[in-house]
């Protein structure tokens, strides 16, 4: 196919902005050629989410594609260690076969840490020799997070191994390490580890990237360190990268990367870095293979209105139109399912709670994937001080429900539970009382994964066939279910989160400060012991 547009280009290395005539064949730019008319919107390459685990979305590759384009988005360098915690090494092969002739750029990664810790229960476990074989994989870009920081400061065997392998193999290592500082910090990216997405403070933020560290600044469903972190841009344009993490099916509806770059045009940010860290820091970081709107490259880029709405007109991939004015012409296509569940339905009794005087309560932060470590009285922990019951369930084999506190929910009737649950993806539950939460729990281990909520006399649920993480429906149809079952635990069970949901799937991950519940029991992971 050839053809020519007529537009603006945004220039980004030169930074400057001047009319062209873009011509398009057999997928390549042809050439550009400057104009002396006036033209009317911008040319500019397409967004890269630089970091995103697409399970989040709920949505399977092909799908999550789908939507994603109608914003502008032409790649993400996409971690599926949430499929891999769950169904292992095929777990992954599911994903790239899903995502095989998509137009997208999808660049997955090796996961290097599965299971996530030895403090709770996964469903598959990636050691050195299957993260040697995945590198083989040209479909394998880079060794994504290295969650399990202590391994790589304390030189553990078989982080050390993962490590060298993947820097043999020529490829990135991605970082994870929040809270980091100091000479902990050093030593973790001196290990050859280059980036990370987990920094929340800005103080953080610049002594990594005084380290040369590429820093992710992450808009996500629940964790949100834009504002935080933006002003790094200023001084390190080179090294930060706009990234979601983890996006459900109804925030990415209304956007993506695209809001982050008018956010931060609009911040008054020089364009030319912002756009740098939207489109270009994250292939050249990573060596990643689409175009940036050059003679020869592939014709990956996109057509926006202006420059401070980025409101995205036209979207093309390899030449190809796939997106325009918010509809994608990526067709749908017959999936399969994949999955690992052998939980049984549990009794009421199970959940009862014995615990008596000053106990750990985990308190939610709204926005935030850290949580802080609350100690109180147990007759305080009841529903009018907000403290309610949570509970994580072991899907894989059966055994007794972990039992826990946790604050800050908002729930004044019923409960809510999922099997998204990070990164082994467990049952977790939180509940005003033990028969709602044993009802919503219950319904989840009949649908092998999902979403469920109950009032207390209402049940809404969303089933997740594959893997209990993903929908294997319509892109579009997955959004209203999941708006439906979010407002009903928020207008009808009261949760006073923005993403209930999203916020109940990460209390579950004890590699993120401060209190975690797992299924072996309520972490602390400051001193990585049982609390």
């Amino acid at each position: 196919m050839t053809f020519e547009i007529e537009s603006n280009l945004v220039d980004i290395p030169q930074k400057s902005i001047y009319p062209v005539r873009l011509r398009v064949e057999n997928g390549s730019i042809a050439h550009i050629m400057r104009i002396d008319r006036q033209v009317t919107g911008y040319i500019l390459p397409g967004f890269v989410d630089a970091h995103v685990h697409i399970e989040s979305s709920l949505l399977v590759p092909s799908e999550f594609a789908r939507m994603a384009v109608i914003h502008g988005t032409v790649a993400t360098v996409s971690d599926p260690h949430e499929i891999a915690n769950v169904c292992g090494v095929p777990g992954i092969q599911y994903m790239l076969d899903d995502a095989d002739g998509v137009p997208f750029y999808f660049n997955f990664g090796a996961p290097s840490c599965v299971p996530a810790t030895v403090f709770e229960t996964a469903g598959a476990i990636i050691g050195p020799e299957e993260i040697k074989a995945l590198l083989q994989n040209k479909n394998i870009k880079y060794l994504a997070e290295m969650m399990n920081f202590p391994g790589v400061i304390h030189r553990d065997p078989d982080v050390i191994e993962k490590i060298r392998l993947t820097r043999e193999a020529g490829k990135k290592i991605d970082g994870h390490a929040p809270g980091l500082r100091g000479e902990d910090a050093m030593r973790y990216f001196e290990a050859g580890i280059s980036t990370d997405h987990e920094c929340y403070e800005l103080d953080e933020a610049i002594g990594k990237l005084r380290l040369g560290v590429h820093i992710l600044i992450r808009e996500g469903s629940a964790a949100r360190n834009f504002e935080a972190l933006i002003p790094a841009i200023a001084d390190f344009p080179g090294q930060i990268m706009f990234c979601s993490d983890d996006k459900h099916p109804d925030s990415l509806l209304l956007g993506h990367i695209n809001q982050l770059v008018s956010r931060a045009v609009r911040k008054g940010y020089d364009l030319f870095d912002v756009l740098n860290a939207a489109c270009i820091n994250p292939v050249l970081h990573y060596g990643l293979e689409h175009g940036m709107v050059r003679p020869g490259d592939s014709a990956d880029f996109i057509l926006v209105n202006d420059l401070e709405e980025f409101n995205v007109i036209k979207t093309y991939i390899r030449g190809q139109l796939v997106a325009e004015n918010g509809k994608s012409f990526i067709p749908s296509r017959s999936k399969t399912t994949i999955n690992h569940f052998n939980a049984r339905p549990i009794d009421v009794t199970s959940l009862a709670d014995q615990q008596s005087g000053e106990v750990s309560v985990i308190e939610c932060l709204d926005g935030q994937l850290i949580t802080n470590h609350l100690r109180m009285p147990s007759k305080e922990c009841t529903a009018d001080n907000d403290v309610l019951k949570v509970a994580v369930i072991n899907r894989y084999r059966e055994a007794q429900p972990a039992l826990g506190r946790i604050r800050n929910f908002g729930l004044k009737s019923g409960a809510l539970a999922c099997t998204v649950a990070h990164d082994s993806h467990n049952i977790i539950a939180v509940g005003v009382d033990d028969a709602s939460m044993a009802r919503v729990i219950n319904e989840l281990i009949k649908s092998k994964g999902g979403l469920a909520a109950t009032d207390g006399t209402d049940m809404r649920i969303l089933p997740l066939p594959v893997a209990g993480l993903m929908s294997d429906g319509d892109a579009w149809q997955v959004s209203r279910d999941y708006t439906e079952i979010d407002d009903f635990a928020k207008q009808r069970c009261g949760s006073t989160l923005r993403a209930p949901f999203m916020s109940l799937s990460f209390m579950a991950l004890p590699v993120i400060p401060h209190l975690k519940m797992t299924d072996k029991g309520l972490f602390d992971v400051d001193t990585f012991a049982f609390a």
